[in-house]
């Protein structure tokens, strides 16, 4: 009996320790990160408008410079990277012949404007799924802290939803296996979210960092980017997810 009490105990101590990841490469102002299943790669949005493609060990394949502008967050798919402008609206690239389209977000909802994107603070995160778009707003405070749900077919695009999700500060986004999932910069923590059920089912509390970007790749990792300069690599079981 004294054996197993003691079993659960450092269990449950582990459980609860920060996980820690790896560092595979050094970015600088790394802002957004997103796994291209198509090469098996990674793509990481600068601040300063590049583009870093690495490979899942962190080796640098490529760097491409867009352009002046704040890249915020990123999708990655088969023909296009959809890039997140923090004030700006998104940024398609198409993958193949490299062209650019900028598209401005109208910022209204059910006849309001909402504070989508200003001089404080504006889009930090990017998820897609199917064609819908998922645009986390950055806050410090929890109740201006949302992520707004935007229609991107048939044109003109606009926003059908908008989720309170009462998490401050939350600067990464993305979608996994019928989750979003998010990561807070100011609470160093990730979230799964139910979509269905509008509520979070999960918090990981991680290192501390500057947390702005999250992928899943399809061999069981998870990657993290963070402002300051690091790409870490995490085993999806160590996380607990």
């Amino acid at each position: 009996m004294r054996y197993c009490l003691f079993i659960s105990i450092v269990l449950l101590v582990t459980a609860c320790a920060d996980p820690k990841g790896k560092e595979i490469a050094k970015i600088p102002e790394a802002s957004g990160i997103s796994y291209c299943s198509k090469d098996d790669a990674l793509v990481v949005a600068n601040d300063e408008g590049s583009y870093y493609k690495i490979n899942r060990k962190g080796k640098i394949l490529q760097k491409t410079k867009l352009g002046k502008f704040d890249l915020e967050g990123v999708v990655c798919e088969e023909e296009q990277m959809i890039f997140a402008l923090e004030n700006k609206g998104i940024l398609i690239v198409d993958t193949k012949t490299g062209k650019t389209e900028k598209i401005l977000l109208d910022s209204m909802y059910n006849g309001r404007k909402i504070p989508l994107f200003d001089k404080k603070s504006g889009v930090e995160g990017i998820a897609k799924v199917d064609n819908t778009l998922y645009l986390a707003k950055q806050s410090d405070k929890k109740k201006n802290s949302f992520i707004a749900v935007v229609r991107m077919t048939p044109y003109p695009s606009r926003i059908i939803d908008v989720i309170y999700h009462h998490i401050s500060d939350t600067a990464g986004l993305t979608y996994h296996d019928g989750y979003l999932y998010m990561v807070s910069d100011k609470e160093d923590l990730l979230i799964k979210y139910d979509l269905q059920e509008r509520k979070s089912v999960q918090k990981v509390k991680l290192e501390k960092g500057a947390w702005e970007g999250i992928a899943f790749d399809n061999k069981g990792f998870v990657y993290l980017a963070d402002d300051d300069g690091r790409i870490m690599k995490y085993k999806k079981k160590k996380l607990g997810l």
